[in-house]
């Protein structure tokens, strides 16, 4: 008798009320759509907007089993959000995705069948395969993004062409074997662990996906961001 799959998304969390129902939202639709055993798991760092008490709030609607609260005191750093919220995760699936909207639930049901089609250890979204893309960013953030993933494919040579995306769909015990190598806590995280991930063998697909700016708030990424990437690259490039 097969084992039911169960997926559990880690959601880290800083200032997104607003973007969190919305979110959470679809991906109850999305799972119960297709019939899958699910969780969410929602790592906030102690944001001043209220997000916890929207988190609760979602708990109270949804339900403790599939809505979980993980908090922490500060901003601490994605990579550490991800190892915080991977400890409670009860799934033998866990998918990373961004809470401010860029990633849409909608292309988890093509992550989901690719992987069992291919039985792959990580499926990732891509913005630059056909059929893929990005929509909300003028054209000189489409060729600094266009530009970090060719530079980092350059040097890095993974095979993979979004680098630098966050929406992955990760076995349980790959991510945690990956996570565990894994040295930065930055921008470059995504990026060592997929570089990290290749270069221990594990099997890597890509399903093309639509990155849409994100709804509310401001966007993470700038000038300081895109110097400590090229210095990521290179560092990773001396230690893989």
């Amino acid at each position: 008798m097969s084992v039911r799959n169960k997926y559990s998304v880690l959601l880290p969390t800083y200032n997104e009320r607003r973007n969190l129902p919305i979110i959470v939202w679809l991906l109850e639709q999305t799972f119960k759509a297709h019939n899958l055993d699910w969780e969410v798991i929602i790592v906030d760092d102690g944001s001043p907007d209220g997000t916890q008490d929207i988190a609760k709030q979602l708990i109270a609607a949804i339900g403790p089993k599939n809505i979980k609260l993980y908090p922490r005191a500060g901003k601490l750093g994605l990579g550490t959000a991800y190892v915080h919220g991977l400890q409670y995760a009860t799934g033998n699936f866990v998918i990373i995705m961004d809470a401010d909207f860029s990633h849409h639930p909608k292309f988890l049901p093509g992550m989901i069948a690719l992987q069992k089609e291919g039985d792959y250890d990580i499926v990732t979204g891509t913005r630059y395969a056909p059929g893929g893309g990005v929509f909300g960013w003028d054209l000189k953030r489409k060729l600094v993004s266009r530009g970090a993933n060719l530079f980092a494919d350059t040097v890095l040579q993974p095979g993979v062409s979004d680098l630098t995306g966050s929406f992955r769909l990760y076995k349980k015990e790959v991510l945690q074997e990956v996570i565990h190598r894994t040295e930065s806590k930055g921008y470059t995280f995504q990026m060592e662990m997929m570089v990290r991930a290749k270069g221990m063998g594990f099997s890597v697909a890509e399903v093309p996906i639509t990155f849409v700016d994100r709804l509310y708030g401001e966007s993470k990424l700038g000038g300081d961001e895109i110097v400590e990437y090229a210095k990521g690259v290179l560092s990773l490039w001396m230690k893989v």
